[in-house]
C-alpha cells in the first residue's frame, strides 16, 4: 500500500510540473506575441502597397528595421511638365526613406554626367535597360532613376528640350541591410516610384516598364 501512495503522488507531482511548464510556456509564447505585435509590427500595419498604392511594401520592410510604429505620407505638386511626386515612410525609431520624382527638361546624357557615370567613377553603380537609367551611390544610402518624358502641355520655347521623370531615394537612420543589397532595395524603391509619376506625368510615349531593372 505505501508503494501504492508513493507512486500516486509521484505521478501527481509529475502532472503538476508538466502543467505548470505548460502554462508557462503557454504565458511566455503569449508575452513575446504581444512584445511583436505591440514593439515591431508598425511597418507590417502600412498598406501592402504604399507611395499612393505604386510600390511594394516589402521593400521598406526589406530596408528599415522592425518599429513600434509607422507611417507614410504622398504629396503631390503641379502636373504635367511641373510635376513633383514625394512620398516617404517614418517610423518610431527614426529609420527612414524618403523619395522625390519630378518631371523636368534634363537629357539622359546630363543626368548620367551628374552622377559621374562613365567618367571614372568608382564611387557609383549604374545600370539600364530600355532607355531606363540608374544609379546608386555607394557612399551614401542613395540611388536615383531617370526615364525620358514627353509631358502634356510643354510651352513652345521647350518644344526642343529633353524632358524626364527623375527620382532620387535615401535611406535614414538604422538600416536591415548595407552595401549592393541596400543600393539595390533602393533603386528598386525609386523604380516603382518613377513608373508611377511617369503615369500621373501622362507622358505622351508608350513604355512598357520591365517588371523590374537588372540587377547590379
Amino acid at each position: 500500500m505505501p508503494n501504492i501512495r508513493e507512486q500516486i503522488v509521484t505521478q501527481r507531482s509529475t502532472k503538476g510540473i508538466l502543467l505548470s511548464l505548460t502554462a508557462l510556456c503557454l504565458a511566455g509564447v503569449a508575452i513575446w506575441v504581444g512584445y511583436v505585435q505591440f514593439f515591431t509590427n508598425g511597418l507590417e500595419s502600412l498598406p501592402t502597397k504604399i507611395c499612393d498604392g505604386s510600390v511594394d511594401r516589402g521593400l521598406a520592410t526589406q530596408v528599415l528595421p522592425p518599429a513600434r510604429s509607422a507611417e507614410e505620407g504622398v504629396k503631390r505638386q503641379n502636373s504635367g511638365d511641373d510635376l513633383t511626386f514625394y512620398c516617404h515612410v517614418d517610423t518610431s525609431n527614426d529609420s527612414s526613406l524618403w523619395s522625390e520624382a519630378k518631371v523636368q527638361p534634363l537629357s539622359k546624357a546630363d543626368w548620367l554626367e551628374s552622377y559621374g557615370v562613365g567618367g571614372g567613377n568608382n564611387r557609383i553603380i549604374h545600370t539600364s535597360v530600355d532607355g531606363i537609367e540608374a544609379v546608386a551611390k555607394l557612399d551614401t544610402e542613395h540611388a536615383a532613376v531617370y526615364v525620358s518624358c514627353s509631358p502634356p502641355g510643354v510651352p513652345s520655347y521647350n518644344a526642343s528640350e529633353d524632358y524626364a521623370v527623375t527620382t532620387r531615394v535615401e535611406a535614414n537612420g538604422d538600416l536591415n541591410v548595407t552595401g549592393t543589397a541596400l543600393r539595390q532595395v533602393l533603386t528598386d524603391f525609386a523604380y516603382q516610384v518613377t513608373k508611377h509619376t511617369y503615369e500621373l506625368a501622362e507622358c505622351k510615349e508608350p513604355r512598357d516598364f520591365p517588371d523590374q531593372l537588372p540587377r547590379y
